[in-house]
């Protein structure tokens, strides 16, 4: 009997022929031109963009990190100033913060969502709070209506960390679009990914978005004259011309990863049942685009090792939450100071979630998970 291949968490290689030639076009497109940055692509892709979220401005950059960084920049965080976010989330949702001497300061998550808890933001806020960086994880926005009000009372911008989530929604609007300004990351695993790193930056204030742009290029209005001391932040052109002949696609691409998280739920019901698994959790009002099905399980190292050798492949994101990181050692991060945290990051095992992932695949990842099981 023939084993069956093995099933990976993410393939990169599962690409029609159509969309293979339209990267190849736009790609060709470039070299023919010679500009290879901020070239009409970038321009073309960053008004699509723009489009589609429904944003004033799209400013493209190198990678979601600094995007990330470039936001906080635009609003002035430095030295002694504190940013509000999630402890349970990619490094660089706090490391950017730390990069700029600023001090990140964690609130805990909601259980089932992983986002940042609302109800538990307030008490983290203080005179020196310059911004508030909420992080839609896994591609489910946090509950953005109570930290808008929030922040709005106390006069303190929000940077939507939306990194992981392009094509979600919050009631009728996209996520990255509520706050000052969003951050996305295009890094080539994401729901929306280029051929390396890149990111961008939406915003509808026009003074944030010329700021921006200015940072990107070293804080440059015009060659070889600084107005500020920026970055280079600046998105290729290669990479933009990827992303415009893929942004086409990207809504079809998320309903696709939407059929196949319910899918699973409907396999892995009586496991959820029978209280072997938990299911992520869908909030009412809010479109989860499935950056990554994440469930939660008892002994997860020894369920994802039971998987591994029936061919399947998974993931831990993330397995220490960041006031536990050793570069964060002098913030005083202890354990037990954010338990569901804590405890989401012994738990959650992510299970391969793609487009190209076929039913037949759903089926046999389901079925693995709950022979694998305690």
């Amino acid at each position: 009997m023939t084993t069956p291949a093995p099933i990976p968490i993410l393939d990169l290689t599962r690409y029609d022929a159509d969309l293979d030639r339209d990267i190849a076009s736009a790609v060709r497109a470039v070299f023919a031109s010679g500009r290879f940055v901020l070239g009409p692509p970038h321009e073309a892709f960053e008004r699509a963009l723009a489009g589609l979220l429904g944003a004033r401005h799209v400013v493209g950059m190198s990678s979601g990190t600094d995007a990330l960084l470039a936001a906080l920049m635009a609003l002035g965080v430095g030295p002694g100033d504190e940013v509000v976010t999630s402890p349970f989330t990619f490094f660089a949702s706090a490391g950017v913060v730390a990069r700029l001497n600023a001090k990140p300061v964690f609130v805990d998550i909601e259980p089932g969502t992983f986002n940042l808890d609302p109800a538990r933001l307030e008490a983290a806020l203080s005179s020196r709070t310059k911004a508030i960086q909420p992080v839609h994880l896994y591609g489910q926005c946090a509950d953005l209506s109570p930290i808008l009000e929030i922040a709005g009372r106390r006069g303190i911008p929000v940077v939507e960390d939306a990194c992981q989530a392009i094509g979600a929604t919050y009631g009728d609007k996209a996520a990255g679009t509520f706050g000052a300004m969003g951050a996305f990351s295009f890094y080539p695993t994401k729901n929306l990914g280029a051929a390396g790193d890149a990111g961008a930056v939406a915003t509808d204030d026009d003074r944030l978005a010329e700021t921006l742009r200015s940072l990107r290029n070293h804080g440059g209005s015009k060659t070889y004259y600084h107005d500020r001391v920026g970055g280079n932040f600046r998105l290729d052109t290669v990479q933009a011309a990827v992303l415009g002949a893929k942004l086409p696609r990207l809504a079809a691409w998320n309903e696709r990863r939407r059929a196949i998280a319910a899918r699973y739920g409907e396999l892995l019901a009586e496991a959820a049942r029978a209280g072997r698994v938990t299911l992520p959790a869908q909030a009412d009002g809010r479109r989860h685009v499935f950056h990554q099905y994440v469930v939660r399980v008892s002994d997860r190292d020894g369920v994802r090792k039971r998987l591994s050798e029936r061919g399947i492949g998974s993931s831990v994101f993330y397995p220490v939450p960041l006031h536990l990181q050793t570069c964060f050692r002098d913030l005083g991060g202890r354990p037990g100071d954010f338990p569901h945290a804590e405890r989401a990051a012994r738990e959650v095992l992510a299970l391969p979630i793609f487009p190209e992932l076929t039913d037949g695949e759903v089926e046999r990842v389901a079925g693995a998970l709950v022979e694998s099981l305690p």
